[in-house]
């Protein structure tokens, strides 16, 4: 095979480049992406982030792996909004335990600016804000005027995951598009919020989903701040309850491959975690994972313990990242299409 040419931060990764690195060994896979990252991430850091639900279960939606659908029987309850006595505290908690990212979900299809339930949720970001953590929300489908609100509210940081790839989207959701998604990225991205936006693997997807999910998000612009690389923790009561688990290297080389694809994003180690050994875990930090959902919830599924955590990344020379609330958004790049379009 021949040399490979790492793309420029300002270059989309295409689906055959991609293709030609998935089926590189293992180690020089792991070599490349070690050296994108030593070149883009020198300081060693990892960011720690505590993800809340504010409000669960009782979703519209029909995500096929989630357990908060109101579609299928989880045994999971809804529940309203949370209060914002309860919200805050949790973010004093999380500021207090290490964590320098806030995440806030909520299990809706989307918010509508006018609304009280709107409102309620601009009051809690300001008041989170105020305590100098970042904050990120992800909330279902935003319009302009609802992603404007919230970036002048204070969120540094807007989730949307894209799940697979355009072609796979209609297998796992259908009461929503790949597009729907697109647009809401769009809106979050115009109003000047940084996107965290990645993408599960186990959901029954090809290897050529994952890496065509991997090739859109390496054509943003701006690009994301941070992918989320999840698996799929298949939770009974959801059509993908039987589903196999992923094989570790099958994780490990997608990390390596989002690193190589998008070098100035941070990679979070996401959903999946608390089913890692402490060395599964440390070569996907090798590979290039550098941001980690922190505390022993994710929503509804559950997560190391945080005290745990922290003595990995000891061990392996690691050390938790500082807060930077203000930090600017990803800027896009000149001559080079806005995306992504829908």
């Amino acid at each position: 095979m021949g040399a490979l040419i790492i793309p420029l931060p300002s270059e989309a990764m295409r689906y055959p480049e991609l293709k030609q690195l998935h089926q590189l060994p293992l180690f020089s896979l792991l070599q490349r992406a070690r050296a994108v990252h030593e070149e883009h991430w020198p300081d060693r850091s990892v960011q720690l982030c505590t993800l809340l639900s504010i409000k669960t279960g009782g979703c519209s939606e029909d995500c096929s792996y989630c357990s908060q659908s109101s579609r299928y029987d989880t045994g999971v309850e809804s529940e309203p909004l949370l209060e914002k006595a309860d919200i805050l505290a949790r973010a004093r908690a999380a500021r207090a335990n290490g964590s320098t990212r806030f995440c806030m979900g909520a299990a809706w299809r989307g918010v509508r600016a006018g609304t009280s339930r709107f409102d309620s949720i601009l009051e809690i970001v300001r008041e989170v804000a105020a305590l100098e953590l970042e904050v990120c929300v992800t909330l279902g489908e935003l319009g302009p005027e609802e992603a404007r609100a919230l970036r002048a509210a204070g969120v540094t940081a807007y989730n949307h995951n894209l799940d697979t790839s355009p072609e796979h989207y209609p297998k796992i959701v259908s009461t929503h598009t790949f597009d729907d998604r697109l647009r809401t990225i769009r809106h979050a991205q115009d109003a000047g919020m940084s996107v965290c936006c990645g993408g599960i693997l186990g959901l029954g997807e090809s290897l050529d989903d994952r890496l065509r999910m991997l090739e859109v998000i390496s054509e943003f612009n701006p690009p994301p701040e941070s992918i989320p690389i999840n698996t799929l923790m298949p939770m009974p009561g959801t059509p993908l309850e039987g589903s196999e688990p992923v094989e570790i290297f099958d994780l490990v080389r997608m990390i390596a491959l989002t690193r190589i694809a998008v070098p100035g994003a941070r990679v979070r180690l996401s959903a999946g975690r608390s089913q890692l050994s402490d060395e599964a875990q440390a070569l996907c930090f090798f590979a290039g994972a550098n941001s980690i959902f922190y505390g022993e919830k994710l929503l509804t599924v559950s997560n190391p313990a945080g005290d745990h955590d922290l003595a990995l990344l000891r061990k392996l020379g690691l050390e938790p990242k500082d807060s930077d609330p203000h930090a600017p958004s990803p800027a896009a790049v000149r001559d080079r299409p806005l995306s992504p379009s829908c």
